[in-house]
């Protein structure tokens, strides 16, 4: 049995993880702040009673580190999330993402800590674009798509040698990280602080980079949440999805049971200590076709609403390569996309949404951050 603190406990990921722990026999300790844009200031129906709750924020060190004392493993999922918000609220996502995390190890440090292992929450934002192959130049790893480009609804990436137009490929962890929002470059801060803190004071770290989650406890009145979330929403309100540019933009929606299944085999496992893997599915979706699967599984006609705007920060293709994951710590996806979607979509039944999303919209169009 460890002791195990999950900082962003109270979360999405975070709450699955507990569960998944304590199953296994595991003291849990959970430290979050509940933030109101994601629990609407309501403390989460589904948290488990038997994990010992800290109410605390990243932001405060001193409470912090009461909370590292005694913990075995670390799992380091706090953030603030969202590519469209970040872009104007970057002083907060810098303070939660990046301080928050130098808090967390100045805390480890601090009262002389020892855990066997941290883990934290990587993000496939960090590589920018993923992929991809040129017809003619071979494999390029293209730059985000010019401004110009955009306003001409010239959505598809392009060569930066011979200007054809490149098919994305599966994104390895090679591929270079090329941050398109400030969201984006507070996870690979996230990311590159823990995994040289471990390597400094020799503690095994692994930064889990995860794709596009979904599944049931997602915020769904939180308008900046992952987009099967934020399509959800539109749909229980009897509102189209808004998709942007023409929604064949190729995502990886991997099942947050599979994110969950990777939190495990990181912390029993040596096998990625001290890398950063993709966690993933491993297949592309359409974010229509996301909409699509959706609205089937509910049972409505509702059109989808092709914007043919684009959204700063935003890129076009990026779809995870798992074979090093599969590799150190043999992970291997479980739960398709239309088994992932249809547990969803039985959740809703259960659940109320307030759709946020035109506010959200109006809140980056005021900034000119989508055209």
């Amino acid at each position: 049995m460890k002791n195990v603190l999950v900082i962003g406990g109270g979360g999405f990921v975070g709450s699955h993880t507990t569960d998944a722990l304590l199953q296994q026999g595991h003291a849990v300790k959970i430290y979050d702040n509940l933030s109101e844009q994601v629990h609407g200031g309501e403390f989460p129906a589904y948290l488990s009673r038997d994990a010992e709750f800290i109410t605390g924020d990243v932001r405060d060190l001193g409470s912090l580190s009461r909370a590292v004392r005694g913990a075995d493993v670390i799992y380091h999922l706090a953030a603030a999330v969202g590519v469209g918000q970040s872009m104007y609220r970057i002083a907060d996502y810098t303070a939660d993402n990046v301080q928050g995390t130098a808090n967390l190890l100045q805390a480890i440090l601090n009262t002389k800590s020892a855990p066997e292992k941290i883990i934290v929450a990587s993000s496939m934002s960090i590589y920018g674009e993923g992929r991809y192959v040129c017809p003619k130049c071979g494999d390029v790893a293209p730059k985000a798509r010019s401004l110009e480009q955009l306003k001409k609804k010239q959505w598809e990436v392009r060569c930066p040698v011979c200007d054809a137009i490149a098919a994305p490929d599966p994104t390895d962890e090679d591929k270079p990280l090329q941050c398109t929002s400030i969201y984006a470059l507070s996870k690979k801060a996230q990311e590159e602080m823990v995994l040289v803190f471990g390597s400094t004071y020799g503690i095994p770290a692994v930064a889990l980079r995860y794709f596009n989650i979904y599944g049931p406890r997602q915020a769904l009145s939180n308008p900046y949440t992952g987009v099967a979330a934020i399509f959800a929403s539109r749909f229980m309100n009897a509102k189209s999805p808004l998709i942007f540019e023409d929604g064949l933009q190729l995502r990886d929606f991997v099942n947050v049971h599979d994110i969950v299944q990777a939190n495990l085999l990181a912390m029993q496992s040596s096998g990625a200590d001290g890398m950063a893997v993709n966690v993933g599915s491993g297949e592309p979706v359409t974010v229509r076709q996301v909409a699509i699967e959706i609205a089937s599984l509910l049972g409505l006609e509702l059109p989808l609403q092709i914007t043919g705007t684009y959204r700063a920060g935003d890129i076009r293709h990026c779809f995870a390569d798992i074979s090093t994951i599969s590799e150190k710590l043999g992970y291997v996806p479980k739960v398709s996309f239309h088994d992932g979607m249809s547990e969803l979509v039985a959740w809703l039944e259960s659940q109320e949404a307030q759709d946020h999303t035109e506010e959200a919209l109006n809140d980056l169009a005021v900034r000119g951050l989508v055209a």
